[in-house]
């Protein structure tokens, strides 16, 4: 690995997170335009949504099947192009079915980094690959912050949602750039050959894993994606809020390292199991200046969410290899996907039930916002049940663990 290059494939993999991020942030932002610019309802507003959560598991399912063969360097040219196409046919986009086209093609870009990404960082940092792949995932959150404020600005200035699409376009050069031009690592202590990496997904622990990331990734990005939606009529700025909310992940992801080595990851994955359901209940009862407290109580239980699992996978289950990885989160985007149109139809079911009762229109938007974050409340409370399975057999599962390290092999 002597021709790598460390500093600038980690920083280069960062920039193309922040990206992935954004188109997360920025669409949250401007659902409201297009649904009254395109006549288009809440559930097929989740339609569109699901289709950037449907790109994205496809895409590491592919990219968890061909990183032994192509690497990450080709994975990351399709992650480039279709960022590209994407973003492009979403700035020209007519409608309905225009949007759900280009929305497929960013998530399947982002599913291509993360298939990319994730195995690249783990092959690199060795002996520290839980702590690292949360220092990489900081840039999730942190190009929510990113992508949510700078939605807000343009939107308050009156700019358009073409604009705000449009804006990304720029980090997505920046990446391209850098990518192409680096060596790229081998890989060290995981399994190369993709026949013995489909074998062991065979591994009850993986099947356990993969179930678990199904709840864990919806209990993130339900909220999440539905922020302005749900909390539009709070009197609480939507915007401001998940960026304070990815604000303190981001935070929290950067300074993981000594407390995944503490805890250990089931511990952490426990403990922010308990804190995200205490969250989301808090955020469906909260009223005024309580939701801030109860947004950045959701920040603090979801934060090590996906980057832990992700590296409890290659910790945990090196037979699985890259493969094993992306499969991991393209299952938790899978789940994402099927659950928007439903979160989508649960808030038109509780607005019109809540306007049949004679509430206004603004009251009644609120009203279906939190019950529907009622209703989210027991993804996490399942996950809950099943990390405390897992932190019974702590102990028996450390003995499969890879050996770990300290943070000597971290970036600067």
């Amino acid at each position: 690995m002597k021709n790598v290059n460390k500093n600038q494939l980690f920083l280069a993999a960062c920039i193309s997170l922040v990206v992935t991020s954004m188109t997360f942030a920025i669409r949250a932002g401007i659902l409201t335009q297009l649904g009254e610019e395109f006549g288009i309802s809440n559930q097929q507003l989740g339609w569109i949504n699901s289709m950037a959560f449907l790109g994205f598991p496809l895409a590491m399912i592919f990219g968890g099947l061909l990183y032994n063969k192509i690497g990450a360097r080709k994975l990351m040219v399709a992650a480039f192009v279709c960022h590209l196409l994407g973003l492009v046919l979403t700035i020209v986009a007519g409608g309905f079915w225009t949007l759900i086209i280009s929305t497929f093609f960013i998530g399947f870009a982002n599913g291509s980094v993360e298939a990319a990404c994730n195995p690249m960082i783990a092959d690199m940092y060795t002996k520290n690959r839980t702590a690292m792949l949360n220092k990489f995932h900081v840039w999730f959150p942190g190009g929510i912050v990113i992508g949510s404020l700078i939605s807000k600005f343009m939107t308050d200035f009156g700019m358009g949602w073409q604009l705000q699409i449009g804006i990304m376009l720029i980090p997505t050069l920046i990446y391209g750039y850098m990518f192409f031009k680096q060596e790229f690592p081998e890989s060290e202590h995981m399994e190369t050959d993709t026949a013995k990496n489909i074998k062991s997904l065979a591994d009850p622990l993986f099947i356990f894993i993969l179930i678990c990331m199904t709840l864990t990734a919806i209990s993130e990005f339900g909220p999440q994606q539905w922020v302005e939606r749900i909390l539009g009529n709070s009197g609480a700025s939507p915007m401001l809020i998940l960026a304070m909310v990815t604000g303190i992940m981001a935070i929290g992801r950067y300074f993981a390292g000594p407390i995944v080595h503490r805890i250990n990851p089931i511990g952490v994955l426990l403990m922010s199991a308990v804190v995200t359901t205490a969250a989301v209940y808090s955020m469906s009862i909260a009223e005024g200046s309580m939701i801030y407290l109860a947004a950045i109580l959701f920040a603090l239980g979801v934060c090590y969410f996906w980057p832990t699992m992700i590296g409890f996978t290659s910790e945990y289950l090196p037979k699985t290899g890259a493969l094993g990885m992306s499969l991991v989160g393209g299952a938790g985007m899978f789940a994402t996907s099927i659950w928007q149109p439903v979160i989508g139809g649960w808030l038109d079911s509780a607005k019109e039930t809540a306007v049949a009762s004679g509430l206004t229109d603004q009251v009644a938007e609120l009203t279906a916002g939190k019950a529907t974050l009622g209703k989210m409340m027991f993804f996490p409370l399942a996950v809950v049940i099943l990390f405390a399975i897992l932190f019974m057999f702590r102990k028996k599962l450390e003995e499969r663990r890879v050996p770990q390290g300290h943070a000597t092999e971290e970036i600067v």
